[in-house]
């Protein structure tokens, strides 16, 4: 039996949710995260040596990181191609791209932005307070601010011709690139600024598949 490694609040919600899509039966093991510090359980390492989610187990194999994930359920549950283009095509060029990107260059300025926005808030003496959040508003002012607006500008483009990331369809690609695109939604970074993002969010939260992975996965609240 395929099973999940899912911890709380975190990417492996959306490997739920494709597994929901592709219709196959799995396991979930749950993992919580240490609600000082955020950071997932010990118990994960175990499972991989980073301790990091998602994680799937499958017919003797340990695989991570989303993208791989992905594409390991495409290639041996989905033969039919039908959450992917076929192979050899400039459309499933265009799906390995998104898989990519979300974790590459998207998710690193969230978590930027993220860790930033942290350190702003955590206790300290007095005299580093002002430093410390000088510091990190500076940041965020002049490189993680105005990065993140280039790459959602960018993506609000790519949807001007379709309500999708892969051609006319939905596809493994927006589920790789739903996680990024909440995180930003809910870190305030869309501001009503990207009607064609938020209607993508809109449309993928409305998928029967995304409200059976939510029941799987249990309580989904990404951090700001």
């Amino acid at each position: 039996m395929l099973v999940v490694h899912h911890l709380n609040n975190s990417r492996s919600q959306r490997i739920l949710w494709l597994l929901e899509e592709l219709g196959l039966p799995y396991d979930v093991k749950r993992y919580e995260r240490d609600p000082r510090t955020l950071l997932a359980p010990p118990a994960l390492r175990e499972v991989h040596p980073l301790g990091k989610s998602p994680v799937i187990s499958d017919d003797g194999q340990v695989i991570a990181e989303s993208g791989a994930i992905i594409e390991y359920l495409l290639e041996r549950y989905d033969p039919a191609g039908t959450f992917a283009p076929p192979l050899g095509t400039a459309l499933r060029q265009r799906l390995r791209y998104w898989l990519h990107y979300a974790e590459g260059s998207l998710m690193p300025l969230l978590v930027m932005k993220l860790v930033f926005n942290r350190v702003a808030a955590q206790p300290m003496p007095f005299f580093a307070r002002p430093v410390a959040r000088g510091i990190a508003k500076g940041a965020e002012r002049g490189f993680l601010d105005p990065q993140l607006a280039r790459h959602l500008d960018y993506l609000e483009g790519e949807l001007a011709g379709s309500d999708w990331f892969v051609g006319n369809e939905f596809s493994a690609a927006d589920v790789q690139m739903s996680f990024p695109l909440e995180a930003a939604a809910a870190r305030g970074a869309l501001r009503g600024t990207h009607p064609r993002l938020a209607a993508f969010l809109e449309r993928i939260h409305a998928r029967p598949a995304y409200a059976r992975a939510l029941a799987r996965g249990g309580p989904y609240e990404l951090m700001r």
